[in-house]
């Protein structure tokens, strides 16, 4: 094989036949990503070089992340680095890989706040990302709000570390103060103008049925909050009211079959909320006013 020609077309063919074998969905599109990788380029290159012959250090380089995918190592993890928002984020098996699903909690955010803008002083925005993972959620409202301040919290000090570097790296490391502990603990007492968060809302009986991706790579922690994936939203739901100031914003992210369980927390003290749908037209984020 070593004396055989494998030109571009040849090796992403032959990829996308293995990965399709090892039960990976998108078996085109990773071999694509993970080739395109190993020559510096972006996709488009493949298709204008489809009779390019690989180098031997190439083929050795794209051998080694094929072999990591077809074990069902997310292609995010392997090349280090995924797409939120329009912006890289370095993502590590310490963090969650942000999804397209909580673009829409940033649009709801971002929406609510340029609603407000005509009728607000010049005081900078505090916001509170509880369970900030990789920093994503922070980062990103840092980029698209002019006057804000924002305290990102996470349990794990090891997320903390990414998501501190994919703020530096981005030039918003002074708009963000990173704290480590659990849900509220490391803001008590402080109020703010908007809380977001993003928290581990997945089933335990749902855990055999998840994507190997998923189950057998993502921060367990990150994912499951007991069997009815309620366990830490339970908790955040009461705890945020008093952190916010009057008329400030709540903004959660929780899963398709949990609208009637968020809900029912809801009304127990909250009078002004609505819930969103996310593209698949799943219900998937809560906004509320506090009164």
């Amino acid at each position: 094989m070593e004396d055989e020609v494998w030109t571009v077309a040849r090796i992403m063919d032959w990829t996308r036949s293995y990965f399709s074998e090892c039960g990976i969905d998108t078996a085109r599109l990773d071999a694509e990503v993970l080739l395109s990788h190993v020559f510096g380029k972006e996709r488009i290159y493949l298709y204008t070089h489809f009779d390019r012959p690989l180098t031997p250090e190439e083929r050795g380089a794209f051998r080694g992340l094929v072999k990591r995918r077809a074990q069902r190592e997310p292609v995010a993890y392997i090349l280090g680095e995924k797409e939120f928002y329009g912006r890289s984020f370095r993502v590590t098996p310490d963090t969650l890989i942000p999804r397209p699903e909580t673009e829409h909690l940033i649009d709801g955010v971002l929406k609510w706040v340029a609603a407000r803008e005509e009728a607000s002083d010049s005081t900078p925005i505090r916001v509170l990302d509880v369970g900030t993972g990789s920093g994503c959620i922070a980062i990103t409202l840092a980029a698209e709000l002019k006057e804000v301040e924002i305290v990102a919290v996470d349990l794990a000090a090891s997320a903390l570390r990414v998501a501190e570097d994919n703020a530096k790296r981005l030039g918003l490391g002074e708009k963000i103060e990173f704290r480590c502990g659990d849900l509220l603990a490391p803001v008590n007492g402080e109020q703010f103008d908007i809380i977001v968060s993003n928290p581990p809302y997945v089933e335990e009986s749902v855990r055999a049925t998840l994507q190997p991706e998923v189950r057998d790579f993502e921060p367990q922690g990150a994912l499951f909050a007991g069997d009815d994936g309620m366990m830490v939203i339970n908790r955040l739901i009461p705890a945020v009211w008093d952190h916010l100031k009057p008329g400030a914003l709540f903004a959660l992210e929780f899963g398709s079959s949990q609208r009637e369980m968020v809900a029912q927390k809801m009304t127990q003290r909250w009078q002004n909320y609505w819930i969103e749908e996310d593209l698949q037209g799943h219900p998937r984020s809560l906004f509320a006013e506090r009164s």
